[in-house]
């Protein structure tokens, strides 16, 4: 499953310190040309990370898979956390993403969790768009979080 990403624009976060205050925002940008991102995660290491404490959940079509989404349960924040979400590129914009996300958003509330989180690249448009749409807000950044040294966006959505 191809896990680039092509976008025209990145989000690009704007850090201003005034004394004790910190202001954060973050813009979408248009790039002079498109781009391919590559995944923020080593995708030769992804099998090892989804045996660990993790859950995935698998779309599947005609018998082939043409999606995942890989989450985090903490059960002591009552929150989880969505880590990698991949839609494979012949059915994307079809639906498949919001459909995985949808679906963890429901498993978790049958858990009862109170919130649901998710992390990009600030490279990954799409997917910022994505869960913007789906009602996530912006709830943080860091600067090195990935091996690639991209900044991870943080998305937060509290569930009913």
């Amino acid at each position: 499953m191809d896990h680039t990403c092509s976008s025209d624009y990145v989000w690009q976060l704007d850090l201003q310190q005034k004394s004790e205050e910190i202001i954060a925002s973050l813009r979408e940008v248009r790039l002079p040309r498109s781009v391919r991102t590559q995944y923020p995660r080593d995708h030769l290491l992804l099998a090892d990370e989804w045996n660990k404490n993790s859950q995935t959940f698998v779309a599947v079509h005609d018998g082939v898979a043409i999606g995942y989404i890989r989450l985090l349960e903490q059960i002591t924040s009552e929150a989880v956390w969505i880590l990698d979400f991949v839609v494979d590129t012949a059915t994307r914009r079809k639906g498949v993403a919001s459909s995985l996300i949808q679906h963890v958003e429901s498993w978790s509330v049958l858990r009862n969790n109170r919130q649901l989180f998710i992390e990009m690249s600030s490279k990954n448009n799409p997917a910022v768009k994505l869960v913007k749409k789906q009602g996530f807000a912006f709830s943080g950044y860091n600067d090195h979080y990935y091996a690639t040294q991209d900044v991870a966006l943080f998305f937060g959505k509290i569930l009913k």
